[in-house]
């Protein structure tokens, strides 16, 4: 999601769900397990980075927002950052392995299923309560906000590293800036736009 879409107007949720989408149709793609055991690894390195910077932005600002507006809102971010924890932990395991390695599906397939619960959960229920209770023009300027946020982000998984503002947002941008020097060393694909020049 770029900036120039942000600022046409979409809000935070339109930016989180076209974030989904694009995670879903990279699960698609692995599950499928077709294609080299290097593009598998590719595939499941952006799906691993698009999620971090994901939850990164959720839990800086849009879970803060739904402990503010909603009355149930510090017992759904909860419930939330767990899903985020354990996602995260999954996709620490799977970081490392390659394709070929027999724990490599159990754990994609681990991962999709806690995503897609996660996915159903906020589409279901937290967004639509957000677009319900916040005025619109907040959710637009929280769209810029997580759009920015995810380009400072980290695009690996740090499980240990604290998930609650203000620690996160003061130590993310740090640890991103580390992990985006550690995949231009090492070639690390982290983006579908990487992925596809990559292809070509």
């Amino acid at each position: 999601m770029t900036e120039t879409q942000t600022a046409a107007g979409q809000d935070v949720v339109d930016v989180l769900t076209a974030d989904h989408r694009e995670v879903e149709t990279l699960f698609v793609e692995l599950e499928t397990r077709q294609g080299t055991p290097e593009h598998r690894r590719q595939l499941a390195d952006v799906v691993i980075a698009e999620l971090i910077r994901h939850a990164v932005a959720e839990e800086m600002y849009v879970y803060p927002l739904a402990r503010k507006a909603l009355p149930d809102g510090d017992q759904l971010a909860e419930h939330e950052i767990s899903e985020h924890a354990d996602a995260e932990r999954t996709m620490k395991e799977l970081e490392s392995l390659d394709p070929s390695d027999p724990r490599f599906d159990p754990l994609l397939t681990h991962l999709t299923s806690t995503i897609r619960h996660h996915v159903q959960d906020e589409e279901s229920d937290l967004f639509p309560r957000l677009r319900a209770a916040v005025a619109r023009e907040e959710l637009v300027e929280l769209a810029g906000k997580v759009t920015a946020a995810k380009k400072a982000a980290p695009t690996r998984p740090h499980p240990a590293a604290p998930d609650h503002p203000p620690a996160n947002r003061l130590l993310n941008p740090g640890t991103g800036l580390v992990d985006r020097m550690r995949d231009a060393l090492s070639g690390r694909t982290t983006s579908t736009a990487e992925l596809r020049d990559r292809q070509n």
